[in-house]
């Protein structure tokens, strides 16, 4: 696992690891360091006898968002850390790693879970590593590409979209944590507890909206018309100048995307991304449809194959890929839900810094579900919650329709 963040930096620069172009988006070092942090700070500082840390002052540095550990440098100030060095990074993570393997031995069972959640951990940050550097290379008016991409080869456009049943009448969603974890199956807290949810007729698409039907979605004036928006969404679209999905470019009379491999024509048949909340829900109600809840997704896909699809398996120029079988309910793009990011029934953090880790960001966001093409394979499961502010879409972001019966 920590061999693939590596690998996925491979081919930038220290000024490439370095920069930030937004507030939402860290730098490629910083990803680095601060996952290593996590590892330092939760594992070998509180839990090896006699460690000590690998530079005193860099905790301030690489500290996120965990308030028990006290003051940490801004976050839209990360871009700034030209030191530590690019190679300074990879010695700490070295470092680190050599001291977790010789600690993993004497450590207790509850001290080993920390190191699954650290892994976890780091893998989110490996779909931001990708997702971030895709928006640093955005900005710059060169557009280079990270990775050198394959030719593209032609395919069909998908059927028309089916409709699926969904699961209704008192359903049991969420997962048990505490089982989970006492079988050594890893979940976020925030996953749980397993509760029952009432679900009414409804179907769901068999598959992900396209580039091309977003494209007619646009020519059909759907960015300029605010029946299909929310007020919030509306005024955001507006003050933003939206009128695309991000990295969508109208060039001679061609959309085109920047993607990791540079810029390039959409291609019509694949699963639009780098939509809003706001995005998706307006395309929704245009479509004559609306976005599935949380809970009616999760009871569609329970029984799907979390391992399948497309998902990220080796460093490289990663992008949803047209639909070929089914339903493909993980992989490809995270699916916008119509559910507000909020704590299940019974639901109570951990104690201690690690506590802070999800519970404390259920206000605002809403829940999307399934992974995508950056997900590092392995890594998410039909009770998986990923969450984002609904005007955020520099995540490999889509939709899925659903409709009531």
């Amino acid at each position: 696992m920590r061999a693939l963040s590596t690998a996925l930096v491979g081919s930038l620069s220290d000024a490439d690891a370095t920069i930030q172009s937004m507030d939402d988006a860290s730098p490629a070092k910083w990803h680095l360091a601060h996952t290593t942090w996590f590892f330092e700070t939760f594992v070998l500082r509180d839990h090896v006898a006699g460690y000590r840390l690998f530079d005193d002052r860099w905790p301030f540095l690489f500290n996120s968002y965990y308030e028990a550990e006290g003051q940490r440098h801004a976050r839209p100030r990360r871009g700034m850390l030209s030191r530590p060095t690019l190679d300074e990074v990879h010695a700490y993570r070295a470092a680190v790693d050599a001291a977790i393997c010789d600690a993993i031995p004497t450590l207790a069972p509850d001290i080993l879970a920390l190191i699954v959640l650290g892994c976890q951990h780091e893998q989110q940050h490996q779909e931001l590593l990708l997702t971030d550097i895709l928006h640093h290379f955005s900005v710059n008016p060169l557009e280079p590409a990270v990775w050198p991409g394959a030719a593209k080869v032609p395919v069909a456009m998908p059927a028309p979209i089916g409709w699926i049943s969904g699961k209704q009448g008192v359903t049991e969603v969420g997962i048990d944590v505490r089982a989970s974890r006492a079988h050594e199956d890893f979940a976020f807290d925030c996953e749980g507890p397993r509760h029952q949810t009432l679900l009414a007729p409804h179907a769901l698409a068999d598959r992900t909206i396209t580039n091309g039907e977003w494209a007619a979605f646009i020519a059909d004036g759907g960015y300029a018309d605010p029946r299909h928006w929310l007020s919030d969404g509306w005024a955001w679209a507006q003050a933003n100048q939206v009128a695309a999905p991000l990295y969508w470019q109208h060039i001679d009379g061609v959309w085109t995307r920047f993607g990791l491999d540079g810029r390039r024509p959409i291609d019509p048949a694949a699963p639009v991304t780098h939509v809003s909340f706001f995005e998706a829900d307006a395309y929704a109600g245009w479509a004559g449809a609306r976005l599935p809840t949380e809970f009616e997704w999760e009871a569609a896909a329970a029984n799907a194959d979390p391992l399948s699809g497309n998902q990220l398996d080796a460093a490289g120029p990663v992008e949803p890929r047209p639909s070929t079988s089914g339903p493909a309910w993980f992989g490809d793009v995270w699916e916008w839900t119509g559910s507000a990011y909020r704590p299940y029934p019974g639901f109570r953090a951990a104690e201690g810094a690690v506590g802070e880790y999800n519970g404390k960001f259920m206000s605002g966001q809403f829940v999307l579900r399934g992974g995508s093409c950056a997900t590092p394979r392995g890594h998410v499961r039909a009770s998986y919650r990923n969450f984002f502010y609904p005007h955020q879409r520099w995540q490999f972001t889509g939709v899925r329709l659903a409709k009531d019966l």
